[in-house]
């Protein structure tokens, strides 16, 4: 079952906070990896890791893994540049993401906010996100704005 659809825009905003620059060719990973890579490397402090591990708890207990639901979501062969987008009206989802943000600009870590209403085909879609693949010709930066912060 194809459980793909275009999004049409009809009144829908999509938030996303990701890196500047891409890892990989056409990937700019989110925040959450940005923050992950660099406990991996070593480099947060205790209290940074503190929140890291607190805050990702969070996420897994309060955010569905549509990975679980769906791995063929983030299978880059047939989806690449794949990538989750917050529903504007998860706003509790979204104002927890500022701590991972201060995370990044303390490591001197470059990332955006990204506003869409037209992100790209819908892959997966549940009450807080959706993971959304952007068409071939637009597989780089969407409406970004500044890193200044949720406000």
């Amino acid at each position: 079952m194809d459980r793909t659809m275009d999004i049409d825009g009809a009144g829908r905003s999509f938030v996303r906070f990701r890196a500047v620059v891409p890892t990989r060719p056409g990937w700019f990973p989110g925040v959450f990896a940005l923050v992950n890579g660099l406990a991996r490397a070593g480099c947060l402090s205790i209290d940074q890791e503190e929140f890291r591990r607190r805050e990702n708890a969070w996420y897994q207990a309060h955010l569905v893994d549509p990975g679980v639901v769906d791995p063929s979501v983030y299978d880059r062969r047939r989806h690449p540049g794949a990538a989750a987008w917050f529903k504007v009206s998860a706003a509790e989802m979204i104002s927890r993401v500022a701590g991972y943000t201060a995370i990044l600009d303390a490591h001197g870590v470059g990332w955006v906010r990204s506003e869409s209403t037209s992100p790209g085909t819908i892959l997966y879609e549940d009450a807080h996100q959706i993971i959304a693949e952007p068409p071939a010709s637009d597989r780089g930066p969407v409406a970004e704005r500044g890193a200044a912060g949720l406000g």
